[in-house]
């Protein structure tokens, strides 16, 4: 802002300062944004002469490996020490396997953790600087976004038997690796995908399938839910599923930049995929019913990939729930199988004649059915409810709003508490008929369904209070015009309502249809716990956060990544606060925070502490924040850095007696600096 030739900064916003050419290399003030572009420029230079001498680490909160990672039998280590003139903090070794010599060096962090990395080159003496092969092996590792090679396998971490120490073995044996998990291994094998991202891949015996477990371990650092894919193996299979290992990558691309997979969410492949063309993306799906023994699982929360047919594409697209309940009665398991089967028949063909050609944009997919979350159906003997959850009030009143004025329709979640389902199958001939699968061996007594569809087409004449009948997989119920306003005014005002459907003169065979608002909590973060103190996240609203605060430092990077709600005060209907000054706020603490600690990443990292937590209270009697890193407060020394820089901004939103009180927890990740 510039004021009768003065500069004028914000104190909070502009309060550091920065080496400037225009200055002639003096220090000039500087804002936080800018200060954050010119030390990624400065630390881009410097990276490559520092970084491949002194930093090759893995994401320390994905390296839970002295648990998952047993020694390869095909290695035999030695004790052979080659002389080098390489830095103290660089362990050379040699060894052999087979014919092949192969070398090795470790480099040894602060924290005492060891990093072996394997490469099948020549016994060389390592002067200064590294030579090639052993640069080039720290550099690609350490840097690259990608290290699955066109012709082989990602690379191996393995563990040497040493507790924490860890070998990364480039090109390994795809035969040998087969032949390992074919004889029982019962610990997954983990590649290195990038330096902040593992698959792990275990062949397991699943409802007596063998299938690939494809697993994600890094995810969560970047906003997405791990992900599973379980793959039914072929006869005979002798090579990894590697398009798998692409796909993962891809995900994690694109969550960098704000694109993630959710619950029923479609992820399109781009080229043929698993060797055949039909197979077009995976339907991501979140467990429910289904047993998970045996499975190695990522921590909370993740999804399973489902192969989706080219043909499907459509109703994956437009309508998944339908999609998803037609496998579970193709393959007999409720609500839908876990696995995937390659180069199956193709479950829907051409759209045809539906219901859905009413409610969804099959050409263009401008518009479709909206769903409410936590909303489900249960249709019971004469009885029918529809079930809304009251904190998603503010999501009912946008597809109310958008509805047309004579039809009001919305799609269904999954239904947990009933024990059979309404499904929709499309016949040889193209037509669809209404199916319904339930929990094996249990008797059916509520029936979900995928969608419900109000329409204020009856007439008053036509005799009938209401008429209600079963179309496809969801419900349609016909009313009145007078009928249809009062449901809207009932909706607006949260009321509950009830419609009675049949004919005005039988009363004994009429049913009701009730519409309910429920005070129960979408069951939301399932599994998730603080990283503060191990608290339960379960049922707490969160937000995630993309390309907001990230700051880079010493070849490691700081990302912002989620905040959860805590505590929001009392609003009406489920209303959610979302004041720009409230969200100005919460950014200025993430930015804060991020600079508090880019200091200290390298060290926090090595320590174990790649999660952090920061919960952040305001209220009239209270304004304070605590930190933590796996359920511990960080160490005095990263407290004291964050009391001079928080505590200033969180000071500068200032105390109102009629504040309402606000309690928050934003998550960070550190990790390598792959981009």
């Amino acid at each position: 802002l510039k004021l009768n030739s003065l500069l004028v900064f914000c104190a909070v916003c502009s309060n550091l300062k920065f080496r400037l050419t225009h200055l002639d290399g003096k220090e000039g003030r500087v804002c936080i944004s800018c200060h954050s572009t010119l030390v990624k420029s400065e630390y881009e230079i410097l990276y490559y002469c520092r970084e491949n001498l002194s930093n090759y680490s893995f994401i320390d909160s994905i390296l839970t490996l002295q648990s998952l990672i047993p020694t390869p039998a095909n290695v035999i280590m030695t004790n052979a020490v080659t002389t080098t003139t390489c830095p103290s903090r660089y362990l050379s070794h040699t060894f052999c396997s087979g014919n092949k010599t192969f070398s090795s060096f470790q480099i040894v962090f602060g924290s005492g953790l060891f990093l072996a990395v394997l490469t099948t080159v020549f016994t060389f003496i390592c002067p200064s600087p590294l030579p090639a092969s052993r640069s080039l092996v720290s550099s690609h590792i350490s840097s690259s976004a990608n290290l699955i090679p066109l012709d082989g396998l990602p690379p191996i971490l393995t563990s040497t038997g040493v507790k924490g120490d860890y070998t990364v073995e480039e090109r390994p044996s795809e035969m040998l690796l087969i032949q390992e998990l074919e004889s029982g291994r019962p610990k997954p094998l983990v590649f290195v995908l990038n330096a902040n991202l593992l698959a792990m891949v275990k062949l397991v015996n699943y409802v007596n399938r063998k299938c690939w477990c494809v697993t994600s371990k890094g995810m969560h650092a970047v906003g997405q839910v791990e992900v599973v894919v379980l793959l039914q193996c072929m006869p005979e299979e002798k090579s990894f599923p590697k398009d798998i290992f692409s796909h993962f990558i891809q995900l994690y691309r694109d969550a960098l930049t704000g694109k993630v997979m959710t619950d029923l969410a479609l992820c399109l492949f781009g080229s043929s995929f698993l060797g055949g063309d039909e197979h077009a993306g995976f339907l991501y799906v979140r467990p429910t019913l289904q047993s998970l023994q045996g499975l190695p699982l990522p921590n909370q929360p993740y999804l399973f990939g489902l192969l989706v047919h080219r043909a499907e594409v459509a109703w994956a697209k437009a309508f998944p729930l339908r999609l998803m309940l037609r496998l579970g009665a193709e393959y007999r398991f409720y609500p839908c199988p876990l696995y995937s089967v390659r180069f199956r028949k193709a479950l829907f063909g051409e759209t045809g004649h539906t219901i859905m050609r009413l409610l969804v944009d099959f050409r263009n997919y401008r518009y479709s059915l909206p769903v409410v979350p936590g909303l489900a159906v249960d249709l019971e003997a004469q009885r029918t409810c529809i079930k809304i959850p009251a904190n998603s009030y503010n999501e009912l009143m946008k597809a109310l709003n958008k509805s047309n004025e004579h039809v009001l329709a919305l799609g269904a979640c999954f239904n947990e508490a009933a024990d059979s389902h309404l499904i929709c199958v499309q016949g040889e001939d193209g037509q669809y008929q209404t199916q319904a699968i339930s929990i094996h061996n249990q008797p059916r007594k509520v029936t979900g369904s995928c969608f419900f569809v109000f329409s204020s087409a009856l007439k008053a004449s036509a005799g009938y209070l209401a008429k209600s009948s079963i179309v496809e997989d969801g419900l349609m119920v016909q009313i009145t015009v007078e009928t249809m306003a009062e449901l809207r005014r009932s909706l607006r005002e949260m009321k509950d309502y009830t419609i009675t459907c049949g004919r005005l003169d039988q009363s004994d065979s009429q049913e009701h249809v009730h519409v309910q608002w429920l005070e129960e909590k979408c069951t939301v973060n399932k599994g998730i716990i603080s990283p503060i103190d191990g608290k339960s996240m379960e049922s707490i609203i969160s937000m995630k956060m993309f390309q907001k605060s990230e700051y880079k430092e010493n070849g490691k990077i700081i990302r912002w990544t989620e905040v959860f709600f805590l505590q929001r005060g009392d609003h009406p209907k489920g209303e959610v606060s979302d004041s720009a000054e409230h969200n100005r706020l919460t950014e200025r603490i993430a930015r804060a925070f991020c600079l508090a600690l880019c200091p200290h990443l390298k060290l926090l990292k090595e320590d174990g502490m790649a999660k952090l937590g920061l919960r952040v209270t305001f209220d009239s009697q209270e304004v304070g924040f605590v930190a933590g890193s796996n359920g511990q407060p960080l160490p005095a020394q990263y407290l004291n850095a964050l009391d001079s820089v928080l505590i200033p901004v969180m000071h500068s939103r200032g105390r109102k007696r009629n504040d309402e009180p606000i309690v928050m927890e934003l998550i960070f990740y550190i990790l390598e600096n792959i981009t």
